[in-house]
């Protein structure tokens, strides 16, 4: 029955081993099977490919008061303000995650007040259950926005680092494979060489700000999922015989 690929997409080449200029130089004793002649090696590419969603989530609410007293229109929104703050303090939130924007300003014969307030959450459970008490207990005089879902960093330098550790794995157990095919027994890396590194999606396109409020939170967070792929080159040395005893089959 034909295999089905690997989903490393790898590619291996046995070298054969050089012809001896000299006469060979006896095993050690006691050691087993003599040691494969110099120049005998593996050659193998592999890839690997990977996701992460995003670790971060940005609101925005927005509110106001037209008030005929200035007075009247900065505590309007003060009090949703610190109730607002308050809410999110209790359920975890991070001072430092919550900055807030005032405009006051004077318009005809009244005063207005306006204010933003930009939360970052890392929990996206915690997030709904703060933006669905803000909505039940303030209604319309707050606007809460859609999330916007980003990585860190921090996050997308992990996601490199592990597609390519995950490249390396691939390729390293794709020459065993090799090795093992052929009775011989896999040695260290002579060589590892990063070939290509991609990455794409991870952020929410300008575009997508427009989109009609009844995108889900799965599909904004689909949408800010990040990929990366990783194409790797290796060498690695043949040892010799695959050892009789390790053989089970």
């Amino acid at each position: 029955a034909t295999m089905a690929p690997p989903p490393a997409r790898v590619f291996a080449e046995l070298v054969p081993a050089a012809a001896p200029t000299s006469t060979p130089t006896p095993a050690p004793a006691g050691h087993g099977s003599p040691p494969a002649p110099p120049g005998r090696e593996v050659h193998v590419s592999g890839s690997a490919e990977l996701s992460a969603g995003p670790d971060r989530a940005r609101v925005s609410l927005r509110l106001g008061s037209r008030k005929e007293a200035a007075g009247a229109a900065r505590s309007s929104v003060s009090r949703r303000l610190e109730y607002i703050a308050q809410s999110a303090r209790q359920r975890g939130v991070p001072e430092e995650n919550m900055t807030v924007m005032e405009d006051f300003s004077r318009v005809e014969n009244t005063y207005q007040m306006e204010a933003e307030v930009c939360i970052i959450f890392s929990d996206f459970g915690k997030m709904q259950n703060v933006c669905n008490l803000l909505i039940e207990k303030l209604g319309t005089s707050v606007t809460i926005s859609p999330p916007h879902f980003y990585h860190t960093p921090e996050a997308v330098d992990t996601l490199r680092r592990q597609v390519c550790v995950a490249a390396v794995g691939n390729t390293r157990r794709k020459a065993q494979e090799v090795c093992r095919l052929f009775g011989q027994s896999l040695g260290k890396p002579l060589l590892i060489r990063e070939e290509e590194t991609k990455e794409w999606g991870g952020h929410i396109d300008s575009h997508l700000s427009n989109s009609p409020d009844s995108l889900t939170l799965q599909e904004r967070i689909q949408n800010a999922t990040a990929y990366a792929s990783c194409r790797v080159f290796a060498v690695f040395e043949i040892k010799g015989k695959e050892n009789r005893r390790n053989k089970l089959l």
